[in-house]
């Protein structure tokens, strides 16, 4: 669990769970990373479970973990996605659901993971039109794709006016110095050498400019080298993994993502909701949060003119800015609060159960228990 949004979201969905109705874990199979140390004296987080890739003992490990489980929900796709739905299918869990965070490579599903969809009783996109994405690229059962979208805790994540200078401060910098920055882990499908590309070809315009990068991962050497070559290594912040987002976030002027691929980011709801207005690649779902000259900008991936164009013309336009962040914010409010969707999760989970146990009910209740060495096995009901 590195500090990612997907990770992230998690997090905050565990907090706000109801504990008289839900009682979570954590399973990682590899290490448990910054996050999972962190929140590993609120709940109970399972680690070092596979072994590699093809590791199949993981199927028996993941079994015995999971046999008192009521539902099993793999976040991602890839390997967790395929070992944890089935472990939780022999370990006999009435509840099986896959979240999904993204839309393409690398967290692409892939034939293996399509194979169980059978056993899986939900597939849980985070946007309208991630749900789309799958059922008509992924193919999934359309009675199986529910949309929870993606929350953001607004009391945490507000404008914070001291936060500006504070962060400037912090840095070195003068307090009218413009900030762009992006909260995102250093992975290659993040593409941050665009976003290094940009800042060297912004200079120019905007010689007082600078960049924040929150996050860590293996691409921060490319990311180092890069900004070295151009010459601006000092003008771009690589701060690593913080956990002051917030504050970081609210002193920004523009918040950027140049991501290659995405469904419905949570560091672009927690920019907006701390009125911070987005430019964004058009990719996944973003297009329904980021909506041009109202929320932010958008412009196509990979395109690194019209990302500088984008930031240009934003920095150009304070007031501009201050009004699409305002409108931002208006708009988390109303679609993506967290609350929400911690209801969304509960709720659908509740329900896949109730309808599971009823089933079980039925089955045992009509069958031939007349016939010798017949007999019927469900799980209990859930106890809440």
């Amino acid at each position: 669990m590195p500090v990612g949004g997907a990770e992230t979201l998690l997090v905050n969905l565990l907090r706000r769970l109801d504990p008289a109705l839900v009682q979570p874990e954590v399973v990682c199979l590899k290490e448990p990373g910054p996050l999972g140390e962190q929140i590993a004296d609120e709940f109970p987080v399972h680690s070092h479970l596979i072994g590699g890739k093809w590791d199949a003992g993981v199927v028996i490990r993941l079994a015995k973990r999971m046999r008192s489980a009521d539902a099993v929900i793999t976040v991602g796709a890839g390997d967790k996605m395929f070992w944890g739905r089935l472990a939780a299918y022999i370990a006999g869990v009435p509840v099986i659901a896959s979240a999904l965070h993204s839309t393409g490579w690398p967290d692409g599903v892939g034939r293996l993971n399509r194979l169980l969809t059978p056993i899986t009783d939900a597939f849980i996109a985070v946007a309208d039109s991630h749900g789309k994405f799958l059922h008509d690229f992924e193919r999934f059962p359309e009675s199986k794709v529910h949309v929870i979208r993606n929350g953001v805790d607004c009391q945490r994540f507000r404008a914070d006016p001291e936060a500006r200078e504070g962060v400037r401060q912090e840095l070195g910098l003068a307090s009218n110095t413009p900030l762009v920055g992006i909260v995102a882990a250093l992975r290659e499908e993040k593409n941050h050498l665009l976003l290094v590309k940009a800042a060297a070809k912004l200079r120019q315009r905007h010689p007082d400019l600078h960049w924040l990068i929150v996050g860590d991962g293996p691409e921060r050497t490319a990311i180092e080298s890069l900004a070295d070559e151009l010459k601006i290594r000092d003008r771009i912040h690589l701060l690593g993994t913080r956990h002051d987002t917030p504050r970081l976030v609210s002193a920004l002027d523009i918040f950027t993502l140049c991501s290659l691929n995405e469904a419905s980011p949570v560091s672009i709801l927690e920019a907006l909701a701390c009125q911070v207005p987005v430019a964004s690649s058009d990719v996944g779902s973003i297009s329904e949060s980021i909506i041009p000259n109202q929320t932010g900008l958008l412009f196509p991936s990979e395109d690194l003119e019209a990302m500088t164009r984008a930031i240009d013309q934003m920095l150009g336009d304070p007031q501009a800015c201050k009004l699409m962040g305002q409108e931002g914010r208006r708009l988390v409010l109303e679609t993506g609060s967290l609350q929400s969707m911690v209801t969304g999760y509960q709720n659908l989970m509740l329900t896949i159960y109730d309808r599971a146990s009823a089933k079980a009910k039925r089955m045992k209740e009509t069958a031939p228990s007349e016939l010798p060495g017949f007999e019927m096995h469900s799980q209990p009901p859930l106890n809440r």
